[in-house]
């Protein structure tokens, strides 16, 4: 997904992937659009700030009926509950912090999928490349007594 398709309106991007239009599809990706990296505890806390009454399985059906059709993308940090993000069809990567969690986006390192290329590919068709960069954020890295490693 361009990043022109990922700045049109909610209800743009679900009549795009042939998805309906329902209140809980658009707060999820309205919530997203502003919170990247968000959980599915994150996602329903703000449906149900926004719409009242959300049932947990909603949630649930409204973050993989997006994900299945490109409009958000899972990670899956170690040690982490699933998150969601808007930022879809290109090949970015992820930094997070050990200490507080926190989780940045990191481009590419090369520009096009897939950014890394193994040494043997055991002949395998490749068509992206997943990297999780582990540290401390900065403001972990200023509070901690030793500014390193928590161990975690």
């Amino acid at each position: 997904m361009s990043d022109e398709t990922q700045a049109a309106a909610p209800e743009d991007r679900l009549r795009a992937v042939g998805l309906r239009i329902t209140s809980p599809r658009v707060a999820a990706l309205e919530y997203l659009d502003d919170h990247p990296h968000a959980t599915a505890d994150d996602v329903a806390a703000a449906l149900r700030g926004r719409l009242g009454t959300v049932a947990t399985q909603t949630v649930y059906d409204v973050l993989r009926a997006t994900s299945d059709r490109g409009l958000l993308r899972r990670i899956e940090p170690a040690g982490s509950p699933v998150r969601y993000e808007v930022r879809v069809g290109d090949n970015h990567h992820h930094l997070v912090c050990r200490s507080c969690a926190r989780i940045v986006d990191v481009d590419c390192i090369v520009g096009h999928a897939p950014c890394l290329t193994p040494d043997d590919d055991h002949g395998f068709t490749l068509d992206e490349a997943e990297v999780t960069f582990w540290g401390l954020c900065p403001d972990c890295r200023t509070s901690s007594p030793e500014g390193g490693h928590t161990g975690a």
